[in-house]
């Protein structure tokens, strides 16, 4: 393989988060599904954030946190994303310059306001999430540079971009970028809603060889091949003929390539305060470890020990180095 500008690029939906505490029965209040993620309009979200508890702001988006982290760990990271040239957007930008991840994506100067994630963290730390998306529908085939992901060693998609036609169309001629150059594609379902509405779609891009690594915990993988059990998913997913990682909370992942299986025991910290993010920074680890080609199984571990980081406070991101965190752990 070539030297790469970068070890991995992100594509995805650029967002603030506003994370609170609030209980199920709040959850009910606003007919929010637990543990989900709903697609709301503006007015939604002004009227749900004045219902909200006094909760804190943090730079967020699925794609951008595994990005986030890692570039903690010491990988070469780009994102790609859409803002508008608002206060949010400063926010997005300035927070994921700031931690090493390159952010180059024009703002909007006109049409919706930056994305913007509520995030209801009930007692037992999950996360129910209501999503106005914003100007991230604004992304598309245009924002995605030919030579940018040729420059990348693996281009890493975030399944809920696949909502929007623009996200759609950039996809495809990331995923075909990619391959031109010889380069890998990893793709994250992102949410067991965002796999039921796309099933077939992901099902194709995943049976013709548009992707290379896959993504998923426990509910998106059994939604994705619509059985309740999980060994029936994970060889569905083994069928696939790809390499996958597949979380299930305090059950730990399972590692699968070819004839490679292995089942990694999870990292748990000594309080779990909120696990938004935790999914991603799995993914950033084992991202990170298939770029220092480290093995399925130490890349899984390494993604665990990065899950139990972000796992141990409120917010998406890493509150330390995760270089420093890991090390000698994997």
């Amino acid at each position: 393989m070539t030297m790469t500008d970068f070890d991995i690029l992100g594509i995805g939906n650029a967002i603030v988060d506003v994370l609170a505490p609030a209980d199920d029965a709040f959850l009910d209040r606003e007919d929010l599904v637990k543990g989900s993620m709903t697609l709301i309009d503006a007015d939604r979200a002004d009227a749900l954030y004045g219902r909200m508890a006094a909760g804190v702001e943090a730079s967020g988006g699925s794609a951008a946190n595994t990005l986030a982290g890692l570039a903690s760990l010491g990988a070469r990271a780009a994102f790609v994303g859409r803002v508008r040239d608002d206060d949010l957007g400063k926010v997005f930008a300035h927070d994921i310059r700031a931690v090493g991840v390159a952010f180059d994506t024009p703002a909007a100067t006109e049409g919706p306001g930056t994305a913007r994630c509520l995030v209801m963290v009930t007692p037992d730390a999950q996360r129910t999430m209501a999503t106005y998306l914003g100007a991230c529908v604004g992304l598309g085939p245009d924002d995605v540079d030919p030579e940018k992901v040729a420059a990348a060693e693996i281009t890493y998609l975030e399944g809920y971009l696949w909502d929007p036609e623009n996200g759609k169309a950039a996809f495809r001629k990331a995923i075909t970028c990619a391959h031109e150059a010889g380069r890998r594609v990893a793709l994250s379902l992102s949410d067991a809603f965002c796999v039921h509405r796309w099933r077939g779609e992901f099902l194709d891009l995943l049976s013709n060889g548009a992707v290379d690594i896959l993504f998923a915990n426990e509910s998106e993988i059994a939604a994705l091949f619509e059985t309740g059990d999980f060994d029936t998913a994970l060889q569905a997913a083994r069928a696939l003929g790809i390499t996958a990682a597949l979380t299930r909370s305090e059950k730990g992942s399972v590692a699968i390539a070819g004839d490679e299986v292995h089942v990694i025991d999870a990292v748990t910290p000594e309080k779990i305060v909120d696990s938004t993010g935790a999914g991603d920074l799995f993914a950033a680890g084992f991202l990170f470890g298939l770029t220092r080609d480290l093995g399925l199984a130490r890349a899984a571990r390494l993604g665990s020990l990065c899950a139990a980081e972000v796992l141990a406070h409120y917010g998406p991101r890493p509150q330390v180095t995760l270089a420093d965190f890991v090390a000698g752990r994997y």
